[in-house]
């Protein structure tokens, strides 16, 4: 896992222009920008760059998605949806919820061999974390 408490090297972030130009090559319906974000957990403070996010979203004609946003923090997720990006993933937030339900409840699911129990609390924990990433982002009730 990259070290993100350390700047990403400026090759690693989207170009502008090149996005525009891909954008336009492939009529992709969404694109998803790098400006310091990364898949997986963050060791460090994250540093991400909003700098390019006005210009990607000027030239850029399609909505601008972060990936790897799962445990950046709660002003920079707001920050970066004041300046343009429309999606947001969390996909390590979501899968640590999970796994820690599984493992929570998972010797009482042994005992009774109650999987749809297990996999109740499980979805559950998944639930809880959509719903607080929905109203700190504002999309709650948005649908």
């Amino acid at each position: 896992m990259q070290d993100s408490g350390e700047r990403c090297r400026p090759t690693s972030f989207t170009d502008p222009a090149r996005a525009a130009e891909f954008v336009a090559s492939t009529g992709a319906d969404l694109l998803a920008v790098a400006i310091g974000n990364m898949h997986g957990f963050y060791r460090g403070e994250p540093r991400l760059d909003f700098a390019p996010l006005d210009e990607l979203r000027a030239r850029v004609p399609v909505p601008l998605v972060l990936h790897g946003a799962s445990g950046l923090p709660d002003e920079a997720l707001r920050r970066s949806i004041d300046l343009g990006i429309a999606k947001i993933n969390f996909n390590m937030e979501l899968r640590a919820a999970y796994c820690r339900a599984l493992e929570e409840h998972l010797s009482a699911a042994g005992r009774g061999h109650d999987v749809v129990a297990l996999m109740r609390h499980a979805t559950s924990a998944v639930q809880i974390v959509v719903k607080e990433k929905l109203q700190l982002l504002g999309a709650a009730g948005r649908a």
